[in-house]
């Protein structure tokens, strides 16, 4: 929306040439959306307890989280149109990357808002069943990894990348399409099972997008992604955009949701940003680094899956109550704590998998 006045800046008066630079663009697409959820933020809280958008607590979860009940939730729609207006603003809106992440985000987006006002309206922690939610993130998904399929135009688009091996890639053929779905729906899913506490979920997304975006400017720079080793994809700089508005979004929303939150995502925010996190990481082809990156997500989503399969071939339960952040509330950890610690593991895991591209 706003490249044809920083070019026509750029020609008429030499100081502003530098805001023609990409990291410019994305700063102020971090800017524009941290104003945006800032600004907007206590109208969307205000509004959303005028019509009693309040969540609803499971009854099988922890004792302390039933005080939370009628927090407002859906805030989510808040992050969302944050990231898309911040996006249109700075963004190329010749970059099919652009517009690919912006389905995404908006289509499990729409997934999520159905979720949670079916809960909202049944007064009941049940919303889209399962097979239903799958099947539309699978379906969204589907048609993002087919145009990023049909429109490659070099192998190294639709390979296999692996951290400390520097000469290995893999051509994945049309495996591609069924690795990038795993990943894209996945990742959405564990972003949502991750988000239970106070700040938990957006605090490491906000992480997660902005080492993705380190690597997505990387791999858009024909001279770093040489000197790295890891592919050259053209006009793939252009993602750092969506990340910067992603974390702009994320840091605006978490004044008002840190602990104790005035607001709650709800599955609008966390199935949407989990989805774009993870469609990023197929674009820029580290899907490996995601997995190290989201750690936490990943811890998260196992715990679940351990405590089910334990639990139907064993009778036994592994923790006392998963997702895992719930085990350690049980376990006497206060809130707070829990969530500033998983903070920090993404922040370590965040920066460990950056420092793999020098290793190899």
């Amino acid at each position: 929306m706003f490249l044809p006045l920083l070019d026509y800046l750029s020609e008429s008066y030499g100081p502003f040439r530098v805001f023609n630079y990409l990291t410019f663009r994305a700063i102020l697409s971090t800017l524009t959306a941290l104003v945006f959820c800032l600004f907007f933020g206590n109208p969307i809280i205000k509004y959303l307890k005028n019509k009693n958008y309040g969540q609803v607590i499971r009854s099988i979860g922890p004792e302390s989280h039933l005080e939370k009940g009628g927090t407002p939730t859906m805030g989510g729609i808040l992050i969302l149109a944050a990231i898309i207006f911040s996006c249109l603003c700075w963004g190329d809106l010749e970059s099919k990357f652009l517009w690919i992440l912006l389905f995404i985000i908006s289509s499990f987006g729409i997934i999520g808002f159905l979720d949670d006002y079916l809960k909202l309206k049944n007064q009941s922690s049940d919303g889209l069943s399962g097979k239903s939610k799958l099947f539309w993130q699978f379906s969204f998904a589907t048609i993002a990894v087919l145009i990023l399929y049909f429109s490659a135009e070099t192998s190294q688009e639709t390979s296999l990348i692996l951290p400390f091996f520097k000469e290995f890639s893999l051509e994945l053929g049309i495996w591609f399409i069924f690795l990038s779905l795993f990943v894209i729906v996945g990742t959405s899913n564990a972003v949502n099972l991750t988000d239970g506490l106070d700040g938990l979920a957006i605090m490491p997304s906000v992480m997660v997008a902005g080492g993705l975006g380190v690597v997505a400017y990387m791999s858009g720079n024909i001279i770093l992604s040489d000197y790295l080793n890891i592919p050259y994809l053209p006009n793939s700089g252009e993602i750092l955009i969506v990340c910067g508005a992603l974390i702009g979004a994320g840091i605006g929303f978490l004044w008002f949701n840190t602990y104790p939150a005035q607001i709650f995502m709800g599955d609008v925010g966390s199935l949407s940003l989990g989805a774009a996190i993870g469609t990023i990481a197929v674009m820029v082809r580290q899907e490996v680094i995601l997995a190290i990156m989201g750690g936490v997500f990943v811890m998260e989503t196992l715990s679940v899956i351990i405590q089910v399969v334990s639990f139907k071939l064993r009778g036994k339960r592994v923790f006392k109550m998963s997702p895992i952040h719930h085990h350690f509330e049980l376990s006497g950890w206060a809130e707070p704590k829990i969530i500033v610690r998983f903070w920090i593991i993404t922040l370590i895991l965040v920066l460990f998998a950056l420092a793999t591209f020098r290793l190899r």
